[in-house]
């Protein structure tokens, strides 16, 4: 409700409406975050490359210097992008985490069955497994909001696919979202002297699908294949 004195008339002078006007354009126009330039953004990916590369291999503790010469880029254009190691450590988890969960996306929207939609996440993990920095692989926990945002999201992803494969009947019920997480972490990191990973691997992720399969009976009413008489699995045929 609005009062209003009668007879009282309100004098405003120019210089209170610019002044008014100028508090108005304050607070309703907020600044956009830049977005970075085409060569700047080329050296952000080059250094998280380069940094991927250097962490697998020498650890969290990889020199920085030699993280931006092997990026080709020199050491303040690194730390312009990354002012701390730390800060660099948790762009890595980030990466890996989107990474993961583009992969959680396309199973959650694919028409395939549950397990096999399990089967291409898995297979996309071990494919793009040099790409990760992630805490299941010996990378650093970073509890940054975002980090924690994408982990979140993927848990949900997965556990929408299990539950299609409840429904179905295709998964059984005591799966966890949990588990395709650390099948998927191992499958990733590879065994020291294994001579073809990518194929043992493979192999591994098949048997785990298959062991996702339920052991419920099936449903009433559905068919059966009729088994062999009594006595027929154990008889052996005679080659003459």
């Amino acid at each position: 409700m609005s009062w209003r004195l009668p007879n009282t008339i309100t004098s405003v002078s120019p210089r209170d409406t610019i002044t008014s006007k100028m508090a108005e354009a304050t607070t309703d126009t907020r600044p956009l975050a830049r977005p970075l330039r085409s060569d700047a953004a080329a050296n952000r990916e080059r250094i998280l490359v380069a940094a991927t590369a250097a962490v697998r291999r020498d650890g969290e503790r990889a020199p920085m210097a030699t993280i931006a010469d092997e990026a080709g880029v020199g050491i303040g254009t690194l730390y312009r992008h990354y002012q701390t190691r730390r800060a660099l450590l948790a762009a890595l988890t980030l990466r890996s985490f989107n990474l993961v969960l583009q992969h959680a996306r396309a199973a959650a929207q694919s028409d395939e069955p549950a397990p096999a939609a399990l089967a291409q996440f898995l297979e996309q993990t071990i494919g793009a497994r040099n790409e990760f920095i992630l805490p299941l692989h010996g990378g650093p926990v970073i509890d940054d909001e975002n980090v924690v945002a994408v982990r979140a999201e993927i848990r949900d992803l997965l556990e929408q696919v299990l539950a299609r494969g409840r429904r179905d009947r295709t998964i059984r019920a005591d799966a966890s979202a949990i588990d395709i997480i650390i099948t998927g972490a191992m499958l990733a990191q590879p065994l020291p002297n294994a001579p073809d990973w990518d194929q043992l691997a493979r192999r591994q992720a098949r048997i785990f699908v298959a062991g996702l399969a339920t052991t419920a009976p099936p449903p009433l009413g559905s068919r059966r294949t009729p088994g062999p008489p009594q006595g027929e699995s154990m008889r052996v045929a005679d080659p003459s």
